[in-house]
């Protein structure tokens, strides 16, 4: 446990900061096109489910990069592992500007871009472990979560902007040259590690920490809640415009509507992380995540108006998207002494491949009169009241609630 002598270094927010704004970065790259799926399909001459794959090719190459990606970090440190991160999206990213007009070089890129994503999201908790004391890790986490929503909402509310002002060709081109922006800051500044210990990093080692986890109930459970929170969320954003086309909202509108849900997520990463440290306690609040969550999804499947539509995806953020932080963190805590990036990892690889069933099964499912994705999205209702229900059995992490500083 840490103790009083431990220094905390003040440099550990410049390094936060340079490691955020790859992280947002990354993700504004991967949900570019899910708020203008139907004018990206008719500017490329493909249908609407070969846009989708430029959004679930991240999902596909997470399944296969995340294990390797939690290695090189765990074993070589973050300024190795995120820094291929912070290269393949600075590199890829301005490619895909430069190539913005061929569709089949577009996917080329985005796939070079989705590959540096486990190397960048799966070092949440390392940062934080490495930089910020105990009593800090849930908010120094949140803050890198924060980032992935900031990217979000810029990617849905910005792009439909600047492709209805310009073109998908110059957005692209936009995006590629911040992307090369980012990588160069992280490399530039970015440190493996403060030049005392801040608190407790003794882990196992990779394979052996890899080999225990699977004996711990909790999380198991928690890779459930992962497996069904973070599919929904991905598979929502990634159908935003699909899913609310049908009732006679355009595309601006499905933007502004996914931004606002990622906002509702910013708000709660502000809010909820901390409190979970005061309190210190994580269950309580991944329960409150859960239950608030549900409305808004119905809201999202139902909502005649704008106006509530609107309100329905704040509140879908707010709650759902807060959870992932304090998810984060408390896996990392109960895994222990398994190494951060290999919990980290294996809760963000569980996402994606639900993110993919659930990608490509509310396709199938969409009405083929008039595109209505409420099916699917009635089944999701129902698998968040489940993860509800299974996150009742959490118990609370004994390494935080006993007296870590």
């Amino acid at each position: 446990m840490e103790k009083a002598q431990f220094k905390v270094y003040g440099y550990r927010w410049v390094v936060l900061i340079a490691f955020m704004f790859v992280i947002a970065v990354n993700q504004l790259l991967w949900i570019t096109f899910a708020p203008i799926t139907g004018d990206a399909a008719r500017f490329y001459g493909v249908d609407d489910l070969a846009i989708g794959l430029l959004s679930m090719s991240f999902m596909i190459v997470f399944i296969l990069v995340s294990i390797p990606a939690s290695w090189i970090i765990d074993s070589y440190g973050i300024r190795v592992g995120v820094g291929i991160g912070a290269v393949l999206t600075g590199l890829f990213g301005l490619l895909r500007g430069l190539l913005a007009a061929d569709y089949t070089w577009v996917l080329v890129t985005q796939i070079g871009i989705a590959v540096g994503q486990p190397f960048v999201l799966n070092a949440l908790t390392k940062v934080a472990a490495r930089w910020f004391p105990l009593r800090e890790r849930a908010t120094a986490t949140g803050l890198g979560s924060l980032a992935i929503y900031v990217g979000i909402i810029v990617g849905l509310a910005v792009t439909p902007q600047l492709v209805l002002r310009s073109s998908i060709a110059s957005m692209l081109l936009i995006y590629g040259i911040i992307s090369a922006a980012a990588g160069a800051v992280f490399l530039l500044l970015a440190r493996e590690r403060p030049p005392t210990p801040v608190g407790e990093e003794a882990r196992a080692l990779v394979l052996d920490g890899f080999k225990r986890i699977w004996r711990k109930r909790e999380f198991i459970v928690l890779l459930v809640l992962f497996f069904i929170g973070l599919g929904v969320f991905n598979a929502v954003t990634t159908w935003i415009e699909d899913i609310v086309r049908p009732r006679g909202f355009t595309i601006s509108q499905a933007g502004l509507t996914g931004g606002l849900m990622v906002l509702g997520g910013i708000v709660g990463a502000i809010v909820l992380p901390p409190l979970s440290d005061h309190a210190r306690r994580r269950v309580p609040f991944i329960l409150l995540a859960l239950a608030g969550a549900i409305p808004g999804l119905v809201g999202i499947a139902f909502a005649p108006s704008y106006g509530l539509l609107l309100a329905s995806a704040f509140v879908l953020g707010l709650f759902l998207l807060s959870s992932g932080p304090i998810g984060f963190q408390y896996g990392a805590e109960i895994a222990y002494p398994t190494p951060e990036g290999t919990s980290n990892g294996l809760l963000l690889l569980m996402g994606q491949i639900s993110g993919i069933a659930f990608i490509i099964g509310m396709d199938a499912l969409k009405s083929t009169t008039t595109g209505s994705m409420t099916t699917s999205l009635l089944i999701l209702i129902g698998l968040m009241v489940v993860s509800l229900l299974l996150a009742t059995r959490l118990k609370e992490s004994e390494i935080f609630s006993e007296g870590g500083d």
